[in-house]
């Protein structure tokens, strides 16, 4: 009767997910439309031919990779007592929202991580390698990154202990807010500032596909806002401004470089460019030697 129920559960947490993200996708990419905050550089055919490529594949590889999902996990935590939130007893109105900040602050320092360890920013410049940045660039990332992403959220889950609510209601969200954080939608300036004291807005995730080493290296937030302020990580606007930035990766600005194939294998053959946080100060020195050189 438990694995019906465990089933049906995580079943119906999938068809509601999916459902919504499919809705928050179809919202983000007509307001790029009606309303787009850049003029896209390369236009999207080809572009969202790989992105969506790149995630449809993702999408089968998890499924036959992990035969249990965070939800999975959460619900057999709460029932064998597994993690930290489930050896006390935290009533549901306060458990829920504590979950959902805990799996944040987890994504929060995940990401860093893989900006800091130059074996896993050389997964993660895919997403980065991105030229333009629409509601597409929200999902594409290289399957060993999608894998170790994985890895790290259950394992998060195992030891947090968090409410099954709050872990369905985080999957939910974490995958609504990678689609708007890199929508190329336009907003009313004052509406952007409101959000931004609890969520991370586009115009605040931009900043983060900055060509510019010290900007790609801030904005690490994927929901909340405030883990970039608390950790010293927050920059509030491009140094160019949002129309004159220049987004992606400096080493890698052919279109024709970053088609699907050459995606796939950009992690073993790529060039970090100093964009690791560890390797900034160095990729930046050599920039400036290679200028003073032209």
């Amino acid at each position: 009767m438990a694995e019906r129920f465990l089933s049906l559960f995580q079943f119906s947490g999938a068809a509601l997910g999916m459902t919504v993200l499919l809705g928050i996708f179809a919202a983000v990419a007509g307001w790029e439309v009606a309303a787009p905050r850049r003029e896209l550089w390369i236009g999207r055919l080809n572009r969202w031919f790989s992105n969506f490529s790149i995630i449809f594949f993702n999408s089968i590889l998890l499924r036959l990779i992990f035969p249990v999902l965070p939800l999975t996990v959460a619900v057999i935590a709460r029932e064998r007592g597994w993690g930290i939130m489930n050896y006390f007893d935290i009533p549901v109105w306060l458990a829920v929202p504590l979950g959902l900040i805990l799996l944040d602050l987890v994504a929060y320092l995940q990401h860093v991580m893989f900006h800091t360890l130059p074996i896993l920013w050389r997964l993660h410049l895919v997403h980065h390698a991105d030229i333009d940045v629409d509601v597409t660039t929200g999902l594409r990332f290289h399957p060993m990154e999608v894998i170790l992403f994985m890895i790290i959220r259950l394992a998060a889950v195992s030891v947090i202990g968090p409410d099954p609510l709050a872990v369905a209601v985080y999957e939910i969200a974490l995958g609504g807010m990678l689609l708007f954080g890199h929508g190329n939608v336009r907003m009313v300036p004052s509406l952007d500032r409101a959000l931004r004291f609890i969520a991370v807005t586009p115009d605040m995730h931009r900043v983060h596909h900055s060509s510019e080493a010290i900007e790609a290296n801030g904005n690490f937030g994927f929901i909340l806002s405030w883990w970039d302020r608390l950790f010293g990580t927050y920059r509030e606007q491009p140094a160019a401004g949002h129309e004159g930035m220049t987004l992606g990766l400096a080493q890698y600005r052919d279109p024709a470089a970053l088609s699907l194939p050459r995606l796939m294998a950009l992690p073993f053959v790529a060039e970090p460019g100093g964009y690791d946080i560890n390797g900034r100060s160095a990729g930046q020195a050599k920039r400036g030697a290679d200028a003073k050189t032209r």
